[in-house]
Formats: structure tokens, sequence, C-alpha cells
């Protein structure tokens, strides 16, 4: 189902997932944004294996959210109207509403044992407000699972302002991991691991073949994504991600 609130503004529209950072991204089976979304699935099934309730925060089409239907009870808000009807026919059993991530008041204290924030955070003008709602929202010891471009990156300095985390016009919210983990501790909310995804936005060397580059530096996400592992060091790569829980 889906519920609209009249006060949030429609912030991305359908030709926001054509454009940008998105303009590249291939949703087919086997691409690189299927194997993000199985990986992230099996990290909710590998922490909290047992049944709950899932939410995810700016789920956008909706295809995360479809791995973990069989078995959890899912939630995906998002403040594109456009996706959610697109999530909706993606995930049939889904609940979906529109609903900013800074303000989810529909949601009483503790309900949910898992919230998802992929790549959402770095979008949000008050992300602090965003993780104080997480942190209401979720359950005492619950997961928070977390993932936002990372700033301590070595390749920042390597491609500089060509770096990926700056294409998006719309990251508005690019914090160091310092910053992101001590809101994360204000908000009664522990980080658990923390790592990275790997280099995979190659080329990183002009004069060297950009597909070899893309095996080579690709290699270890890769391998992270299909095996369901959280071992790349943080400076290796990308992406921030956190595994975190509620505070009991």
């Amino acid at each position: 189902m889906m519920h609209e609130s009249s006060d949030v503004k429609e912030k991305f529209n359908q030709d926001y997932f054509t454009s940008a950072a998105y303009s590249s991204v291939s949703f087919n089976r086997y691409s690189q944004y299927w194997w993000s979304n199985r990986y992230y699935a099996k990290l909710v099934h590998k922490y909290r294996p047992q049944s709950g309730r899932v939410l995810e925060i700016g789920c956008g089409l909706g295809h995360l959210l479809g791995w973990l239907a069989e078995k959890y009870s899912i939630y995906g808000i998002d403040v594109n109207p456009w996706a959610l009807r697109d999530a909706s026919r993606n995930v049939p059993e889904g609940n979906f509403l529109l609903l900013s991530a800074e303000d989810m008041g529909i949601f009483p204290d503790g309900i949910f044992q898992v919230v998802i924030a992929k790549h959402v955070v770095e979008h949000l003008p008050d992300p602090e407000g965003a993780i104080a709602e997480m942190s209401r929202v979720l359950a005492p010891g619950g997961l928070l699972l977390l993932a936002t471009p990372n700033t301590s990156s070595i390749t920042r300095s390597i491609k500089k302002r060509d770096w990926i985390g700056y294409q998006d016009p719309t990251h508005v919210s690019l914090w160091s991991p310092e910053a992101w983990l001590g809101t994360l501790e204000r908000y009664q909310i522990a980080p658990r691991k923390v790592y990275s995804d790997g280099f995979w936005d190659a080329p990183y060397i002009s004069w060297f073949p950009s597909k070899i580059q893309k095996l080579l530096y690709g290699g270890p996400g890769g391998l992270q994504a299909i095996m369901g592992w959280s071992l790349i060091p943080l400076r290796l790569g990308e992406s921030m991600i956190v595994l975190a829980e509620k505070d009991a």
C-alpha cells in the first residue's frame, strides 16, 4: 500500500533515475546494481536472521526490499511518488509510504527490527534529524545498515573533483566518517562494523586500459559482494558501510 503526505514535496522525479550518477546504471539481472541489492539483503539475513519489520529509507524502486519480502514484513519510504508507484508494482507485498526521512511520525517508537539507509543520507539537508528518527523507530538491539559516500577514500584525492561522491548534484551532505559515526553514537546507535565496498569507479589511471582497471580494482569489492563479506578497510573503497545496533 502507499500513503501520500501532502506536506512532503517531490525532490526527485522520474528523470532523476536516468540522469547524473544514474545515467549509466543498469537495473538488469547480474548488473552492479543487482549485486549491490543482493549484498545488502544478505547482510540483513546474516545479522538479523529472525523475521520482523524492515524499513528502507529512500527505497527508490523497491528492488532491495524485494530480496527481503519473503521472510520479513517490509516497509519503504521515499519522497518520490513515481518511484513509490514503481516500487509497489515491483514488490506488491510491500508497504510503501510517501514520507521524508526527517519526519517519520506516522511510525511508533521502536517498531522496526532493521532500518536500512543505503546511499540516502548524503541527499538530506538535515541528516542528523533523519538519524534521530532512525534511532526512534528502531527497536532496542535493532540493526541499522547505513551506506554513504566515503570521503576518507584514497580515490577522492586521486580523482579530485571527478570523484564519484561529487558526480551527483543532489549530494548535499558529504560528511566525514568521524562525523557520521559520532552522530550515530549521540543518538544511541553503536557502530559494530565500519568498512568499505572497494574501488568500483574505474578508471583511476588515465593511460591504463579501463576494462583491465575495472577487473583489477573492482575484483575485491565484487568478491565481497558475492560472498556477503564485510572485510574491505574503510580507506580502500568508494562507500562507507556501517553495521550498527540500537542501544538496548
